[in-house]
């Protein structure tokens, strides 16, 4: 805590603020979710001895609900054998044990320690089928994507000897394009999902949505992260890494690996270092196995479409056939990525920092060799609003402080160039022009005078911004 900033957090206690919303009307929603699916897997068991220990987890998670709709003081996490157990109690601690209804946003979201301490359950992920359904249901832009991904790398190669300014531009213009597909990507963000049907879920992705989307890209600072990468292949450098800390599973790890695929094969990169969670922390949260979950829907593309799900059972429905080209188109992205992945060029690298308590202002002083490892990346690239908000401390910035001033250490000096893509569904907001925070609260549903920055909840509006620290 002492490394963060002085800058006030956001709290669960303040009315005005997205993390009382989250507190009062998401989490007892998403924890419900997690309730029902465990009470479904477990009530599938045949080990009776696997059935009995899912049942008393199912049990925990009910009354961490009650003790959550209930406001009650938050206790000590069990020592579920996590390096994290003891940075948690400690931070408790200092906190003062409060109540759910009084907390930093940042510390509170960590449900994993009935899992842990269990004997069959220790590595079930309690939303990976809402994952693997919510990614099945975004089947017509993950075709879409899928044919362009084709089609640009087929191109790539074919001008890969090109030269000029408009080729040049061209390339430009390009990476722009695959950012901010990649931007948008979290538009799927399951916890913010708790109420948007299959449809309403489609209609926020593929290429119509991203042109009506670019105008609400308040700060794009695409230019400076693209002269950073475009400069250190000029210079011939040999080893040319890029990092992506990951948000969300699904589509928008989907969107991920387009943008990793596409930097490897356009030469911008020579590796790419992809950072999941390394335990289920929040909903959509990516995970190992969601990158080989999501490799093996590519690798049998219509077996993955064309089996109905258990809900399509349920209603005795069962989804269309892919196309032939579909299912050619899919299985040459798998190609592409297994063999990228298989010959170091795709690399993942989970660390328990990701789920640490607290922001990034401690990456420097909390985990030292992931701090080293990072200033060896051209661009560190974080993706989504959880990571936009441990950058920045979830704290509450005037929105004209500069993204360098409220990323502290990682800001100049710190030898990581950091580009953060993120779709705003928070409070903080940081690098807009004066004034311009008031102009959107005064656009309808923007908060108004109410206090609250509304217009920041809904996903509605992005930055990019970047910081260069070398």
């Amino acid at each position: 805590m002492e490394h963060d900033t002085k800058t006030h957090p956001y709290l669960t206690s303040d009315k005005t603020s997205f993390a009382y919303i989250s507190a009062r009307d998401r989490w007892p929603v998403i924890v419900t979710g997690a309730i029902d699916d465990l009470y479904r897997s477990t009530s599938q068991c045949d080990d009776a001895a696997k059935q009995d220990e899912g049942k008393k987890i199912v049990e925990e998670l009910v009354h961490l609900k009650y003790e959550l709709q209930h406001d009650r003081n938050l206790t000590p996490i069990r020592d579920d054998g996590g390096a994290d157990v003891t940075l948690y109690n400690h931070e408790l601690e200092k906190l003062g044990t409060p109540s759910w209804f009084s907390i930093p946003w940042l510390y509170c979201e960590r449900i994993s320690t009935s899992f842990n301490l269990s004997s069959y359950w220790k590595s079930y992920d309690v939303f990976s089928r809402q994952k693997i359904n919510t990614f099945r249901s975004s089947r017509p832009a993950v075709l879409e994507l899928a044919g362009r991904y084709k089609d640009l790398v087929t191109q790539m190669q074919a001008d890969k000897n090109k030269t000029g300014a408009e080729h040049e531009e061209t390339q430009k213009v390009l990476f722009f394009e695959m950012c901010e597909i990649c931007l948008w990507g979290n538009a799927t963000d399951l916890s913010l999902l708790t109420s948007l049907t299959y449809e309403d879920i489609q209609k926020l992705q593929g290429s119509e949505a991203r042109k009506a989307s670019e105008k609400n890209i308040l700060v794009n600072d695409l230019g400076a992260a693209y002269e950073v990468l475009t400069k250190a292949k000029s210079e011939g450098k040999a080893e040319r890494r890029v990092d992506i800390v990951l948000d969300n599973a699904g589509f928008e790890l989907y969107v991920d690996l387009i943008l990793a695929g596409y930097l490897l094969s356009s030469g911008l990169a020579t590796h790419v270092v992809l950072h999941p969670k390394s335990i289920p922390w929040f909903v959509s949260d990516v995970l190992p196995g969601d990158f080989a979950a999501l490799l093996g829907a590519l690798a049998s593309p219509k077996t993955f479409y064309e089996t109905p799900s258990e809900d399509e059972k349920l209603q005795d429905k069962s989804p269309p056939p892919l196309a032939d080209k579909e299912a050619s188109e899919l299985s040459f992205l798998f190609q592409e990525w297994a063999t990228m992945h298989a010959e170091g060029q795709l690399i993942l690298r989970p660390n328990t920092f990701w789920t640490h308590p607290g922001s990034y202002w401690r990456l420097p002083t909390e985990a030292k060799d992931l701090y080293e490892d990072l200033k060896t990346s051209e661009l560190v690239v974080f993706k989504g609003d959880l990571n936009y908000r441990k950058l920045t401390g979830d704290a509450a910035w005037d929105p004209s402080t500069s993204f360098v001033e409220a990323i502290g250490p990682l800001g100049p000096g710190s030898g990581v160039n950091v580009l953060a893509l993120r779709t705003c569904k928070a409070d903080v907001a940081v690098g807009l022009k004066p004034g311009e925070d008031e102009e959107l609260r005064a656009t309808e549903g923007g908060g108004g005078d109410s206090g609250a920055r509304k217009w920041a909840w809904s996903g509605k509006w992005a930055v990019v911004s970047f910081s260069g620290g070398k």
